[in-house]
């Protein structure tokens, strides 16, 4: 829907460069930082099997799935991602959500469906929620059309360029259990590996 001519920073990352996000981190105010370590916490991370799962198409558009785009969009907004899928939360509904510009409102996609793709693409550097501190290049179309509903069942569609089309497509991925890893090169993908071994060899005991 929007087209971008600057460089596209990662997504689900808040800075283009791993340095640089967490500068960014640091130079948080406590509140904002306790939020978001807390966001953190409660999406999957990279080894949980709902991350490599297939979601299944949402039947009931009610109250429930309601709460459950909000509840996804609060934790993306205050995990400063820009999309985030319902498998990251281990939740198997085919629902994302995404915001690529910050005063918009949260966009919620419902059983999305990629009905066209341009032929033109791009390669341009990714991060995500689930793979902390992994930035890796991804080859995808730049202009995508896709049919969905929202969290009222209403029928959508949306016609996305640039940023907000790799976002719908990142998340797209998610649904379908795909991550970015397998869509890089095999010498990006193995540096990833090595740096989330690095990452969970870290980590305090008891927490993803």
């Amino acid at each position: 829907m929007s087209e971008h001519a600057d460089p596209i920073p990662p997504v689900e990352v808040e800075a283009p460069e791993a340095s640089e996000a967490e500068s960014a981190v640091s130079r948080l105010d406590p509140e904002t930082r306790a939020r978001r370590d807390a966001a953190l916490r409660l999406v999957r991370k990279y080894g949980d099997p709902s991350l490599k799962s297939r979601a299944l198409p949402v039947e009931r558009f009610d109250d429930t799935l309601r709460e459950e785009v909000r509840r996804m969009g609060q934790l993306m907004h205050d995990a400063l991602g820009i999309g985030l899928a319902a498998t990251q939360l281990g939740v198997m509904h085919r629902v994302l959500v995404y915001r690529v510009e910050p005063e918009a409102p949260v966009a919620a996609l419902v059983n999305p469906v990629l009905e066209w793709k341009g032929k033109e693409t791009e390669a341009l550097e990714e991060g995500c929620l689930s793979l902390p501190g992994v930035l890796v290049d991804v080859e995808r179309p730049i202009h995508v059309r896709v049919g969905a509903r929202d969290e009222h069942g209403e029928e959508i569609l949306i016609e996305a360029s640039g940023l907000e089309a790799r976002v719908i497509q990142h998340e797209m991925d998610h649904l379908d259990g795909v991550l970015i890893l397998e869509r890089t090169s095999r010498d990006q993908r193995k540096q990833a590996m090595r740096i989330l071994r690095e990452e969970a060899a870290a980590a305090p005991l008891g927490v993803a």
